[in-house]
């Protein structure tokens, strides 16, 4: 930052704009996390032949495409930015801001929401249009994943590419938990907010969930494993009497090198920490990591190599 920003007080616009952007990033990221699915509300029958799909929800998207669903698929949320096809779909909101009115036009077989949005579920309910519940797991949320997938299989005539979809992610996760076998498992503080720039706003994986069950099977310790929470609010005294031997965090909003590496930078300021010491702290882009769909193996196997490899 220049000395002009200084002189004029230019400085701290610029830390509120860029807090702003960082809590908007965290509100996304939090919400992926936490959107792992658990089996649906039964699907009337009659969707069983559904050719027009509207999906609310990232991870939803994913799977739908994974299970051979993608021509189905007719509009969005606003999130989506997997797999490439989508980037051409319409878009009808998201958690807190679905367009009704546009899901509408579309004329869809079957919606697939988040089990919170009960109002958009009545207003569908009350349109006859049959909706797909996605409801947030705690405990089991790896396996949640491939259950959806077989459940959306089962709901829209895909259930042989469902199956197989499944099948294989879980072969691939039960290679990497082989591939753990009896190796040391690192004390790994897995974090997934904070502020740019900053060690403040520190959040990271608590024992449940979906990120600590992710960190698990890929053979990672879990810093935090005893706060039966999917979120902790990290200070850096926490950080400090946890003693992480890795650290990894994810960013959706650093994708260029300098920045990654800059924010990578910023752990510096615990010295004492064995991560920093160490040089085992990583920040990672990838949103596959912090999405529980179809990539959940890929993102077992980023894991492993950094704690193991």
């Amino acid at each position: 930052m220049n000395e002009g920003w200084e002189a004029t007080g230019w400085k701290e616009a610029g830390r509120r704009l860029r807090r702003r952007a960082w809590l908007g990033g965290c509100v996304l990221l939090v919400s992926a996390i936490v959107g792992c699915g658990a089996p649906p509300r039964e699907v009337p029958a009659t969707t069983a032949s559904a050719t027009r799909v509207v999906s609310l929800v990232p991870a939803a998207t994913e799977m739908l495409y994974a299970i051979g669903a993608g021509p189905d698929v007719v509009a969005v949320s606003s999130f989506d930015r997997f797999p490439a096809e989508v980037a051409d779909l319409p878009r009808v909101g998201a958690l807190i801001d679905p367009d009704f009115e546009r899901i509408l036009s579309l004329r869809p077989t079957l919606v697939v929401v988040y089990e919170s949005q009960d109002d958009l579920i009545a207003r569908l309910d009350r349109a006859r249009i049959p909706v797909f519940h996605y409801r947030h797991a705690v405990t089991g949320a790896l396996a949640q994943v491939t259950d959806t997938m077989r459940q959306l299989g089962d709901a829209l005539d895909r259930t042989a590419g469902a199956e197989t979809a499944a099948a294989t992610i879980e072969r691939e996760l039960d290679d990497v938990r082989r591939a753990v076998g009896a190796r040391t498992r690192p004390l790994t503080a897995l974090v997934f907010g904070r502020e740019p720039g900053e060690l403040r706003g520190i959040y990271a994986s608590g024992g449940v969930g979906f990120l600590h069950e992710l960190l698990e099977t890929a053979g990672g310790q879990d810093a935090f494993a005893d706060i039966p929470r999917e979120s902790v609010q990290v200070s850096t005294e926490m950080l400090l009497a946890r003693r992480p031997d890795v650290l990894i965090e994810l960013r959706t909003s650093a994708g260029e090198a300098g920045t990654v590496d800059a924010e990578r930078a910023v752990w510096n300021r615990l010295s004492a920490l064995p991560a920093v010491r160490d040089r085992r702290v990583h920040v990672l882009t990838d949103p596959s990591l912090s999405i529980p769909g179809p990539r959940i193996a890929q993102a077992a196997r980023t894991l492993f190599s950094l704690m193991h490899e």
